[in-house]
């Protein structure tokens, strides 16, 4: 057992039920970082355009934290009050199960410490979710029932074509919303067991990233030591995948997964929060060889907002990742995949996004495409791959 989880699990519960806030602020605050800036100038026309999009994000882990969702906080980049001032429509929010510490992009091993074991005590979270992952994806998911049952004229649940037709209309009737979507970070919350994908398929999750920053039972990751592809289990998983509808993340996946799983399923393939190879060189971004390829079987492709996406942390850089992309793939499979709240540093927070608006009117971008990717393409593929009922 790690050094640091020892002195934790001698903490008495009372004392991790008081002091979790307290925790989970001074972790944040470390973690979840924006630019310090002045407040950015956005012009009459890019906020009277920003008002009427319909915008949508792949990628936040913000359920990894210990904040009640309802209030507006001053750490970490979004909760609900900031996800509606900058008038997102659509947030897909995805559940961390494990990490690394340092996070390192190069290579890691499945023994290295887990970050998430310890954040789970430290915030006192249910005691069956410190050591089974599966659990750790239900608590996170169960805080977006809690809030869609606590805020419903603000918030609700997108599992099904009905239920995002629903929001829609009340979008266009002039209502402050929310949809949340709920996703996993790496199928590490599988624990090995296929039973668990109806589970987490019952308990709302559309979309499932494939591996995070370790090699796990469905094969290799980005980030892990093997470069393997799909394992047999790996390869079962998709399967069961796409019987239940739900949508594949290939996000931290290594290249030979990314191969495999695009000769295994016609299913379109999302990479929720990335950047272009092309326009960023870092061991965080796939080849502009194998993002071709995902476009071309009509996936999307979720533009990150961090250093090692995007190389530069600025709406400029931004701005220029999305160019690229559109150039290279096509404006039609371009989205955005802040991962806010992701342990990541960010130009600014949920509440700020008019900026980006801002920045694609400043470059010149048509208004069409200004609403394909701020949201317009996100929602065409929802309506398109989310299941029509929920099975």
């Amino acid at each position: 057992m790690h050094t640091l989880i020892k002195p934790l699990l001698l903490l008495s519960t009372s004392w991790m039920l008081n002091g979790c806030e307290f925790i989970s602020s001074q972790v944040e605050q470390k973690q979840n970082g924006v630019v310090a800036h002045t407040p950015y100038k956005i012009s009459a026309e890019a906020q009277k355009l920003h008002s009427d999009l319909i915008i949508g994000d792949w990628h936040a882990d913000t359920t990894l934290w210990q904040r009640d969702l309802n209030d507006r906080h001053n750490r970490g980049h979004g909760d609900l009050p900031r996800y509606l001032e900058g008038n997102v429509a659509l947030q897909m929010f995805t559940t961390v199960t494990k990490s690394p510490s340092g996070q390192n992009y190069e290579s890691n091993s499945e023994d290295a410490f887990d970050n998430i074991t310890a954040l789970a005590i430290a915030q006192g979270w249910p005691i069956n979710s410190w050591q089974n992952l599966t659990q750790r994806a239900l608590y996170q998911a169960s805080k977006l029932h809690e809030l869609a049952e606590d805020n419903p004229e603000q918030f609700m649940l997108v599992r099904n074509q009905q239920e995002l037709k629903t929001l829609l209309q009340k979008k266009e009737n002039g209502a402050k919303i929310l949809g949340g979507l709920i996703g996993s970070e790496g199928s590490h919350a599988l624990e090995g067991d296929l039973d668990n994908i109806q589970k987490l398929y019952d308990a709302g999750f559309r979309m499932m990233s494939l591996q995070h920053f370790f090699d796990n039972k469905l094969g290799g990751s980005l980030h892990g030591n093997s470069n393997a592809g799909l394992t047999e289990f790996g390869k079962r998983a998709i399967q069961e995948m796409d019987r239940l509808g739900i949508m594949i993340d290939v996000s931290h996946s290594s290249p030979q997964v990314v191969e495999d799983v695009l000769a295994l399923t016609d299913s379109p393939l999302i990479v929720s929060h990335t950047g272009l190879y092309g326009h960023c060189p870092t061991h965080r971004n796939i080849s502009d060889k194998l993002m071709t390829r995902i476009a071309e079987g009509g996936g999307i492709i979720g533009i990150g907002y961090w250093d090692a996406a995007v190389c530069k942390v600025t709406p400029k850089s931004i701005v220029k990742a999305i160019s690229y992309g559109i150039d290279l793939l096509g404006v039609e499979h371009i989205a955005l995949g802040s991962d806010f709240d992701g342990a990541v540093t960010t130009p600014f927070d949920a509440s700020e996004l008019a900026v980006l608006t801002d920045e694609m009117l400043k470059a010149g971008y048509p208004v069409e495409d200004i609403r394909a990717v701020m949201g317009g393409n996100m929602v065409r593929f929802l309506q398109q791959n989310l299941p029509r009922t929920n099975k």
